[in-house]
């Protein structure tokens, strides 16, 4: 859990994105004016602020600028504003990270994850075992029941974050953000192909799955299977490199 301060003044958009949040586990704090955004920075020390750049009393720049000055608190700017000169000028002011409006609470949730771990300098475990599933991170290596998979890039990238986090229902949206590096929009027929593609590889179907869980109007969830291994589709072995066939278009 991350103790979060969401400055945005927009009751719409700061209601639910606050009550996602939180069902997500976090603890939100909100403020929707600058200066009292500002001052609960300084008073509640948050974990990570999650600005609004279009504030009434002061732009998020400017904000951000003298958060800068007496903090190191992680930001990341949450705003409509799209173009490629103010992205950079966020970034610049000292923001970790800048997502775009429209966005789910899981994208942003997934941002608010990957800015907080890097924060922490400290790496992750480089083998992953999941059941019979073990996952050599450094060697960029799967097996399954000691047989070695043979896996694109791009599954191995889909397998490692899922597992990672075993029995946690992950969103499309985040698979999108955080394997395909999408900021936001992108289609899930992407992540359902290279699902399909790891099913066979695992020697399971969506019908009967064993590690690989579709929870539906949801996302995917990765756990060990309550029985005995199956064998690993072995003619997978020959089969093209499809890593990149169904990617969106960068």
């Amino acid at each position: 859990m991350a103790r979060l301060l969401l400055i945005e003044d927009d009751l719409a958009i700061r209601t639910p994105l606050i009550r996602a949040l939180r069902h997500l586990g976090h603890a939100v704090a909100a403020a929707d004016t600058a200066m009292s955004g500002l001052q609960h920075a300084l008073d509640d020390r948050p974990d990570l602020v999650v600005l609004d750049l279009g504030l009434p009393d002061l732009d998020g720049l400017e904000l951000l600028r003298m958060l800068r000055a007496v903090s190191r608190v992680p930001v990341i700017i949450a705003t409509a504003r799209d173009d490629d000169a103010e992205i950079v000028r966020g970034l610049d002011a000292g923001a970790d990270d800048y997502v775009v409006k429209p966005f789910t609470a899981a994208q942003l949730e997934a941002r608010v994850r990957a800015v907080l771990r890097r924060g922490t300098g400290e790496p992750e475990s480089t083998v992953v075992t999941v059941g019979e599933l073990r996952i050599d991170v450094a060697a960029r290596q799967v097996s399954l029941a000691d047989t070695e998979l043979d896996l694109t890039p791009r599954e191995f990238d889909l397998l490692h974050h899922l597992a990672a986090r075993a029995g946690q229902v992950v969103s499309k949206r985040e698979l999108l953000t955080e394997v395909w590096r999408v900021p936001y929009g992108g289609a899930d027929k992407t992540v359902d192909v290279h699902l399909s593609w790891l099913r066979r590889k695992l020697g399971e179907t969506a019908g009967r799955p064993r590690y690989l869980h579709t929870v539906r109007g949801v996302g995917v969830r990765l756990d060990a299977p309550d029985q005995g291994p199956a064998a690993p589709d072995r003619s997978t072995s020959a089969a093209p490199d499809r890593s990149t066939s169904a990617d969106p278009a960068p």
